[in-house]
């Protein structure tokens, strides 16, 4: 099943998914992907004209794939312009990922800042994609394309605090980009903290906060979007890293932060 497979699969019957193994992630299935589908979830239960302006993920155990999902719905508060919710995954009885969703109407505002430049990155076609190769790189790879373009890749040995380059999904028939989609972009990259080790080492998202700009730009699932990410501090196995993504010619689509776990 592709990415819009799933998606509408969770629209469809949001408390019988099963992720399949091609999603997977080590034992665990995709965390891009399983942010997305419980984003999906809230979406359906929040006005239409409220869109998503953050998303707290929290990811409590590995999902396993092929398992079947409970993507459960919790609306806490409706304000006069802001929806407050709360989405569960539960598998075999046990909550695996928790996403708090805050979603808020536009209102008029005096106060306009733009945002800082993007970083000045080597075109796509002049970076090397990370290949997706069966059994050394994670399965849920083959669906998504990684070009590098900044710092080094997982256990390579290169220390360097920015790691980032271009993103978008493989294979997928041409549609809008939504937040669905932006989830998953941010979270292929892998943890910033990687390219620091020689050798290959377990590690993966413990927290993460990702807040979208609104409205979101008109781009499809064929655009490649810029991704950079920086390593704000690292010890005793925990990183924290702050990243955003932005569109080709530089405008901002969203900015994240992580809380990373690294078993080196």
């Amino acid at each position: 099943m592709g990415f819009s497979d799933l998606l509408e699969a969770v629209r469809k019957q949001p408390l019988d998914v099963s992720i399949p193994a091609q999603w997977a992630q080590g034992r665990a299935s995709f965390g891009g992907l399983m942010a997305a589908l419980q984003y999906e979830a809230m979406r359906a239960k929040v006005p239409a004209d409220r869109p998503v302006r953050s998303l707290a993920i929290t990811f409590v155990g590995p999902a396993e794939p092929d398992v079947p999902i409970r993507f459960e719905v919790e609306v806490l508060r409706e304000g006069k312009a802001v929806s407050q919710v709360l989405g569960r995954a539960v598998q075999n009885g046990q909550v695996v990922t928790l996403v708090q969703g805050s979603f808020g109407a536009s209102r008029p505002s005096e106060i306009e800042v733009a945002a800082e430049a993007a970083p000045d990155l080597k075109h796509w076609e002049a970076c090397q994609e990370l290949p997706y190769i069966k059994g050394v790189t994670p399965e849920f790879m083959r669906h998504l394309g990684l070009r590098w373009a900044v710092g080094g890749y997982p256990f390579s040995g290169v220390k360097s605090r920015h790691m980032g380059g271009w993103v978008r999904l493989r294979d997928e028939a041409e549609a809008a980009l939504t937040e669905a989609h932006i989830l998953a972009l941010v979270d292929a990259w892998p943890p910033a903290l990687l390219p620091y080790l020689k050798k290959p080492a377990a590690g993966s998202t413990l927290t993460w906060t990702i807040e979208f700009v609104q409205p979101l730009l008109a781009l499809t699932t064929l655009d490649w979007c810029k991704y950079q990410v920086e390593i704000e501090h690292a010890r005793d196995g925990y990183g924290h890293t702050a990243a955003a993504l932005w569109s080709e010619d530089g405008r901002l689509i969203a900015l994240s932060r992580q809380t990373v776990t690294v078993f080196a």
